[in-house]
């Protein structure tokens, strides 16, 4: 009986390692595509923005699609952004409650928020793909780069999947690790107040 025991732990600790390791990749998969897009379009936008003011200031010549061209990448930062956040742990949280719960308490907290926040950006990214796919059906292009319409809207379900993904890795880090996580890689950093008073007191 004690065989079986010392041969099933083994087991089981190899497949939740190998598990971690599967969902490390596919979290720095996404982190890479995630800080791919956000460089991008953030160097984009000033230079487009840089340029525009120079035209305008020194030639008398604004670019004509500057503006919605920083409209396209604003969406762009804001919803893969969104996931990028929550990679890193950095969405504001509302802790009032969480912080007087005890150890297991904030874990199940934790996963209860996990789960909730991923279904309801899976919920909000179906409608908004269902609203893309309405959008290009219609034809509609931009008045200055005449490009569809949709490509802009593309990145809000792209984003807020992403964001979803992010939130069930760290559902599946907090069920499968001892410590509480606020996402896949980012342990929660709590210091009780009181206890870190009384050791500057004690001081």
């Amino acid at each position: 009986m004690e065989s079986q025991l010392s041969v099933s732990r083994p087991r089981s600790k190899g497949a939740l390692s190998a598990l971690v390791r599967v969902l490390g990749f596919v979290d720095t998969a996404i982190g890479h595509l995630e800080a791919v897009l956000l460089g991008l379009g953030i160097l984009l936008m000033a230079g487009n923005t840089v340029a525009n003011v120079v035209g305008r200031t020194v030639f008398e010549q604004s670019i004509f699609f500057s503006e919605e061209l920083n409209q396209f990448l604003i969406v762009l930062v804001t919803f893969v952004g969104a996931g990028y956040a929550a990679r890193h742990g950095r969405h504001i949280r509302m802790s009032a409650l969480y912080d007087q719960l005890n150890h297991l308490g904030r874990k199940i907290l934790m996963v209860v928020i996990c789960a909730g926040t991923a279904a309801v950006m899976f919920f909000l990214a179906y409608y908004s793909a269902v609203y893309v796919i309405d959008v290009a059906q219609g034809g509609e292009v931009t008045s200055s780069l005449r490009l569809p319409v949709y490509w802009t809207l593309l990145w809000i379900p792209v984003g807020l999947t992403i964001t979803g993904i992010q939130y069930v890795l760290t559902l599946v880090r907090n069920l499968i690790s001892e410590d509480v996580y606020v996402s896949f890689s980012q342990v929660d950093a709590y210091e009780d107040p009181e206890a870190h008073t009384g050791a500057d007191a004690s001081v």
